[in-house]
């Protein structure tokens, strides 16, 4: 079997924060100022398997002791910005969707209820102490939610094919040339931009549902950050899972802005056909979920 250092994790996406320096308080300023510096910056598998490791145990720890001093960094135009894991913060937010995720009978094997119990506890003690905390990132399984894609733009999409091999050269996004890399990138007021225009097409054309919810989420927490922040959608893992033609072919960022562009405008046939190839792409990514 190998050894949790040396697979890949896949399956997960992302949605990322890089800040700037300067919207960091000291002393976390100096010390993501003197972490930028390293030439040996951990990577996104590299922050995967970490946790995977924690599970190993028995009883599993399913939330780290203590906080990840680790982040990405990204040069934003010759500003230094970084987007702090904060591995313990997201693993106690994780836990609250588990049981969306998992039959119980499953989950209670891989976390036993005293375990899931205790984290809950400790996280509320401690979020009683932080009531302003909130994550750089955000991660969805087998999945790119679509309000995600009303944050970016087509002609922001970055798609590298890789070689094939599954080795990891630890870049900001977590994967370097040897293996596909789907994501996109946008200024932080053109994200929130994007969401204030999807909200208002979507509101003026069905009201209320799971795409205006989710719309609304996203754009609260991005109104958490500094106005010159970047924002990274990552497919991460999930091009493991899908063919070379499907990733170089999916351009659902494209169609989300058409289907808010169409509802915009009135037009509901057009609406609807944008609708019906989302719909259909990630159908089958579903379906693979189901035959793993």
């Amino acid at each position: 079997m190998p050894k949790v250092s040396s697979v890949v994790v896949p399956y997960a996406t992302y949605l990322r924060v890089y800040e700037p320096l300067a919207a960091f308080p000291e002393p976390e300023r100096s010390h993501w100022a003197r972490y930028a510096r390293r030439p040996d910056r951990p990577s996104c598998q590299d922050e995967l398997r970490r946790s995977l490791a924690d599970l190993l145990p028995t009883p599993p720890v399913p939330v780290p002791v203590h906080e990840s001093p680790d982040a990405f960094v990204l040069d934003v135009e010759g500003v230094v910005c970084v987007c702090p894991w904060r591995t313990r913060l997201r693993s106690w937010q994780a836990l609250g969707g588990l049981a969306e995720e998992f039959p119980a009978a499953v989950l209670d094997a891989v976390l036993p209820p005293l375990v899931r119990h205790q984290a809950t506890q400790d996280y509320e003690r401690w979020l009683a102490d932080n009531p302003d905390a909130r994550p750089w990132i955000r991660t969805a399984t087998w999945q790119v939610p679509l309000s995600w894609f009303v944050l970016v733009s087509d002609e922001e999409r970055e798609y590298v094919k890789g070689s094939g091999d599954s080795g990891d050269s630890g870049g900001p996004a977590g994967f370097g040339g040897d293996v596909p890399v789907l994501r996109y990138r946008t200024p932080m007021v053109q994200a929130r931009r994007r969401v204030a225009r999807g909200l208002r097409a979507l509101k003026d054309a069905v009201e209320e549902g799971p795409m205006i919810d989710g719309l609304v989420d996203v754009g609260r927490w991005l109104e958490e950050f500094h106005p010159r922040s970047l924002v990274e959608l990552d497919y991460g893992g999930l091009v493991h899972a899908l063919p070379a033609g499907e990733l170089e072919g999916d351009h659902s960022a494209a169609d989300v802005a058409e289907g808010v562009e169409a509802l915009r405008q009135g037009d509901g046939a057009a609406a609807g056909e944008a609708y019906g190839r989302l719909v259909e792409r990630w159908r089958a990514v579903r379906d693979r979920r189901s035959a793993n």
